[in-house]
Parts: C-alpha cells; sequence; structure tokens
C-alpha cells in the first residue's frame, strides 16, 4: 500500500468537505434571513454531517501518518435564491459521489481497503444528500411560490415554539 497516495486523496476530501461546510452554513445563513426556516435547518444540518466527514477523513489521514491540510477546495459562491441554492447543493453531492467512487477505487488498487471503505461510505452520505436537495427541488417545481411560502410560514411557528400557559 503506497500509503502517501491514500493520505492525497484523503486530504482532498477534507477540502471538498471544508468547501461543503463554507458553502452550506453560507446557504443556512441566507436561507434563515428570508424566513425559509426548514430549508435553512437541511442546510446547516448537512453542514454539520459534511463536518463529520472531515473528522473521519482527518483521523484515517493521522492513522496513516500524516498531515491533515484543512485548505477548504474553492471558495463560497454567492448565491441567495432558494431554487438555485438547492440546485447548487445537489451538484456539490453528486460531484461529491463521483470523486468519492473515483477515490474507492484508486485504494481499492491501492490495497488500502480501509481508506476504500470509508469513501464507499461516504458515497452514501452523499447520494443521501443529494435526494433531499432534488427532492426540495422538485417540489419547488411542482407547487412553485406556493412551496416556499409554506416554507416561510413554518419558520415562523418553529421558531415561536409551544404557546405559553
Amino acid at each position: 500500500m503506497d500509503k502517501a497516495k491514500s493520505i492525497e486523496l484523503l486530504n482532498t476530501a477534507v477540502g471538498e468537505e471544508l468547501q461543503a461546510v463554507n458553502q452550506y452554513m453560507y446557504f443556512h445563513f441566507h436561507l434563515d434571513d428570508q424566513g425559509y426556516g426548514p430549508l435553512s435547518m437541511l442546510l446547516k444540518r448537512t453542514a454539520i454531517q459534511e463536518m463529520g466527514h472531515i473528522e473521519l477523513l482527518a483521523e484515517r489521514i493521522l492513522f496513516l501518518k500524516g498531515d491533515v491540510v484543512m485548505q477548504a477546495a474553492g471558495g463560497v459562491e454567492k448565491i441567495i435564491d432558494p431554487e438555485q441554492i438547492l440546485a447548487k447543493a445537489a451538484q456539490m453531492e453528486e460531484d461529491g459521489a463521483r470523486s468519492y467512487n473515483i477515490a474507492a477505487i484508486a485504494c481499492g488498487a491501492n490495497a488500502d481497503s480501509v481508506t476504500k471503505q470509508l469513501f464507499e461510505n461516504l458515497v452514501q452520505d452523499e447520494e443521501r444528500h443529494f435526494d433531499e436537495f432534488d427532492k426540495q427541488l422538485e417540489k419547488i417545481k411542482r407547487f412553485g411560490p406556493n412551496y416556499l411560502a409554506l416554507q416561510s410560514m413554518g419558520a415562523g411557528e418553529e421558531q415561536a415554539g409551544p404557546p405559553k400557559a
């Protein structure tokens, strides 16, 4: 096994996950500011899950005696329209799944089955995230502005909490 190759693939994934966290938190802030509470929470929850991915990747890098490179793969795109946000997030997850599939194959060829399995597990998470974003996009396309209006109304109820006695 070429540990350096696995560490390189893992650090590339760390950069992609850091970029996703930054992008999703940016989306979360703007959706929340616009009053789309449920969509905002979806992006925040996904960002937190991506942070968990970073931790798993970092643990593996350290096990292989490498150094974790905490450098985001790209900058934050300034998108604030809910439909465009979901489209971008879905694209990011689809790209992530593709990238992790390629990394898993490379790790298999490198005789690093543990890292291969880690990437395969990440593919499952990325596909689940893609599905969540894609379903929200489909609802917007199906119901139009009415769906977003419901998102806004749902946010107000969540923030208000239960009635006071």
